[in-house]
């Protein structure tokens, strides 16, 4: 299925330097005295031909030599002016200035490591990339706007594949506003979705998403942008491996954009894709070759991993295996343990992948709202009922551990293979109308004690589809094309 791409052409030789000898005070043969003479008439009669051949191999060496295009933007979250308008126009004003925030901390580790790994040895440009972003552009600091003639980007009832987790509409959500914003950073324009590229860019590749429920949606999100630009009798999806990979197939492509299950990216006791609901999680440590092994020969790698390991301040690590009868387990607190598999998750791409070849991205956490105190509802409330987004510009839930941002500012930085930032969590923290809620299929029959409170067991974890993942799928768009 690999379609190797194309090493970019290399620079044209040199032309050979000659070095001059020593005069000396020798007779020149007749031999060498014609050769010399042969060479000052081609000089003389070609001597602008050469001089511009020669000319035409040094730019060639020089332009060869300039730095080749970013990897990508300064990343992290940064704490920036976003708010909500409803107009349709490009924002040009810059955000306020203010003091150092932890965010912008972070947001300068990852932007220098990006830089300082941007154009690889030689120059080679990135790739899949067809143009570079605008300079100085943050597409991941912006506001959302309200966007009745773009938005939704498809129709949930037209897309097939959504599973009934993310069916908002379908079970009964009586608005669709939360379908109608769109993402606008601030100074500058984010490139537009373009289904016809993505496809064509696919053609004879894969492309994979592993993670957890929250990156399966964005994988859903993504078939749900490309599937109506293919014949019906031409795609198809399936589950192998347990249902831990799921592979939509563009045939006409030789394409696949797969899902795999790994909550933790690392084998833990909770990997099964159906049966994962267990009273202690357990991650083995050094074991991501477990999973990574399905990874393997992938185009294209959208890695995310956070909500599982947020189920306390603490985590449980195995140190030998799961076979082991007398299991020798570390508690660890969660930024430690969280450290531990971004490491094993950076080696296994520096061993595992071609940066000439494969590009490899990691979407930040995805925030929940639960508490509705936090952006200034009443008590005891949460998502449910939400239908606008948050205008405070300047909010960051509770819930999103900045601690977090920084174990993987840490560990990204010292990549010796570019690991590309998708920074979804800011822009997603102002989205309290944009989760399931209540509209969903439950996993088991309400009690008449939640029937009478929906707050009790609203979702504000999940996204509603269409919505906000489509715009997680614009930035991985624009980094992808436009780095």
């Amino acid at each position: 299925m690999k379609s190797p791409l194309s090493s970019p052409a290399s620079a044209a030789a040199a032309p050979p330097s000659s070095s001059s000898s020593p005069l000396r005070k020798t007779r020149l043969s007749p031999f060498l005295f014609a050769l010399l003479s042969f060479i000052v008439f081609v000089s003389i009669l070609y001597g602008e031909d050469l001089a511009c051949i020669f000319g035409q191999q040094l730019q060639v060496r020089q332009s060869s030599a300039r730095p080749g295009p970013r990897t990508g933007e300064p990343t992290g979250p940064s704490v920036s002016s976003s708010h909500v308008a409803k107009d349709e126009s490009p924002d040009a004003g810059a955000p306020p200035a203010g003091g150092t925030t932890d965010e912008e901390v972070i947001n300068g580790v990852l932007g220098s490591s990006d830089q300082r790994r941007s154009s690889g040895a030689g120059g080679e440009p990135v790739p899949f990339a067809i143009g570079r972003g605008e300079e100085g552009c943050d597409v991941f600091s912006g506001r959302w706007v309200r966007d009745e003639s773009a938005r939704p980007m498809y129709e949930e009832s037209e897309c097939p594949y959504i599973q009934p987790q993310l069916t908002c509409q379908e079970h009964g959500r009586p608005d669709r506003d939360y379908q109608h914003w769109r993402w606008q950073p601030h100074s500058c324009s984010l490139p537009r979705f373009n289904a016809t590229l993505m496809l064509e860019t696919l053609r004879g590749k894969r492309m994979m998403y592993v993670g957890d429920s929250l990156n399966r949606g964005q994988y859903v999100s993504m078939i749900c942008l490309l599937h109506s630009l293919i014949p019906e009798g031409s795609k198809s999806m399936e589950t192998f491996n347990s249902d831990s990979l799921t592979v939509f197939t563009a045939k006409d492509y030789n394409a696949t954009i797969e899902f795999y299950w790994a909550p933790f990216l690392l084998e833990s006791n909770s990997d099964n894709a159906v049966i994962h609901r267990v009273n202690e999680r357990l991650v083995r440590k050094g074991s991501i070759n477990k999973h990574g092994k399905h990874w393997k020969g992938v185009d294209i790698l959208v890695f995310n991993s956070y909500l599982w390991w947020m189920s306390g301040v603490t985590v449980k690590i195995l140190k030998g295996s799961f076979e082991d009868e007398v299991k020798d387990v570390e508690v660890m607190s969660t930024e430690d343990a969280y450290r531990i598999g971004m490491k094993s998750l950076a080696r296994w791409v520096q061993r595992n992948t071609d940066p000439k070849k494969t590009r490899v991205f990691f979407t930040s956490m995805s925030p929940t709202h639960g508490n509705s105190e936090e952006w200034g509802g009443g008590p005891g409330g949460n998502c449910y009922n939400q239908t606008t987004p948050i205008e405070d510009p300047n909010y960051w839930g509770s819930d999103s551990r900045k601690s977090i941002m920084q174990v993987i500012g840490e560990v990204f930085s010292k990549s010796k293979v570019p690991i590309t930032f998708l920074n979804i969590t800011q822009l997603s923290n102002y989205r309290k109308d944009a989760h399931t809620m209540i509209y969903k299929k439950q996993w088991s029959p309400l009690t008449p004690e939640q029937l009478a409170n929906p707050v009790s067991y609203a979702d504000c974890v999940h996204w509603c589809l269409p919505g906000l993942q489509d715009t997680w799928n614009e930035l991985l768009f624009a980094k992808l094309f436009y780095p």
